[in-house]
């Protein structure tokens, strides 16, 4: 009799559940959002983090809430996504922030920055080493809340027409490379050129520009680089750790209720965590089939590293003396890095030296 009583109890509690959850997304609101990529749709790793968070945030909302995502170009240009976001044209966009360096040197720390962090410590620094409060405070001022939305990893250095043998094969090289990085080599005579991923290949072909850096072997053989430019450089110094960005009109954020805040910051987490695990899945074997085809993989030399590396650290310099905000941004950066630089100079690195050393 007792266990009767507690069935039909706990039946009738089961049951008002069933009804409550429903009842509950049906009192939410019915929201159509759009969101501007700054990335082609051929590229499916970069791109496609956008489209993974579309569709969670779907799934967790039951529909209700639906974001479309707009490839660059397609609802405004790959590079004025962070003015749409910010103006409201659209209420979210998808970028990499060093775009923006033009108006801002400080949006950089927000992707990537010569001999900055990796993926794993941009994260940690963002989310327990007080990096989202300074860059959420800067962001802020464009009227956008923002959230890690992928990572590429370390990239490459990019594909060259001609062998780089020493800091003067650079001068007057006319090299595709984004914000900062642009800085640092032309105080060693290169001409850099932003341009936009579905241009890279057109400039390159024409000999409009001399190389060109992207991301890594999966997206760089999807772009077809290797027909163009023979020589393949690593490590793109300028980019440990790429991270990309989902970007929320601040006004359209805060009036969202707090069920789809909380939504919306675990589906750009889940993105963040698979973006990069797509490009560590992929790029090997990509590696693979361009060197087969004729790609020539070569180190940076030491000399050429050791040279970006002083003019890096000139241009820091000259750029914190003539802005506050990206001093304090850089102070607070530098410091987590090297801390972390140690750390993972005494396990992980000497872990992984050691199995690359085995495998050759």
């Amino acid at each position: 009799m007792e266990r009767r009583s507690f069935l039909k109890k706990t039946g009738v509690g089961i049951a008002a559940g069933a009804v409550a959850a429903p009842a509950i997304a049906q009192s939410m609101p019915t929201l159509n959002w759009r969101l501007a990529s700054s990335f082609p749709k051929s590229l499916d790793t970069i791109y496609g983090a956008a489209e993974v968070f579309a569709n969670r945030v779907s799934a967790a909302t039951g529909g209700k809430f639906q974001i479309r995502v707009f490839a660059g170009g397609e609802i405004v240009p790959a590079f004025s996504v962070m003015d749409a976001v910010k103006d409201a044209t659209v209420e979210a966009g998808h970028t990499a922030s060093y775009y923006f360096f033009g108006k801002d040197p400080t949006f950089a720390f927000d992707t990537a920055v010569p001999f900055g962090m990796n993926a794993r410590e941009f994260n940690a620094w963002f989310m327990h080493g007080g990096g989202d409060k300074l860059l959420r405070e800067f962001f802020g001022t464009y009227n956008i809340m923002n959230f890690p939305m992928g990572n590429t990893g370390a990239q490459m250095g990019g594909w060259f027409r001609k062998e780089i043998k020493s800091p003067a094969d650079l001068k007057d090289l006319k090299v595709r490379v984004g914000g900062f990085a642009g800085k640092v080599l032309s105080k060693l005579g290169a001409v850099p050129q932003q341009i936009p991923g579905g241009d890279v290949y057109p400039s390159l072909e024409k000999g409009t520009i001399d190389a060109a850096e992207w991301i890594g072997p999966y997206d760089d053989e999807k772009l077809g680089f290797q027909k163009v430019a023979q020589y393949y450089y690593y490590p793109g110094w300028w980019e440990g750790g790429a991270n990309l960005s989902l970007y929320i009109n601040h006004d359209k954020w805060k009036a969202l209720p707090d069920e789809y805040k909380a939504i919306v910051e675990a589906a750009a987490a889940e993105a963040n965590v698979d973006m990069l695990a797509k490009y560590d899945a992929k790029n090997p074997d990509a590696l693979k089939r361009l060197v087969a085809n004729g790609a020539k993989l070569r180190p940076f030399p030491k000399s050429v590293m050791d040279a970006c590396y002083k003019a890096a650290l000139e241009v820091y310099a000259e750029t914190s003396a003539s802005n506050a905000t990206f001093k304090n941004m850089y102070e607070a950066y530098s410091k987590f890095r090297d801390d972390q630089n140690l750390w993972h100079s005494v396990a992980e690195g000497n872990f992984d030296r050691y199995m690359q050393t085995r495998k050759r």
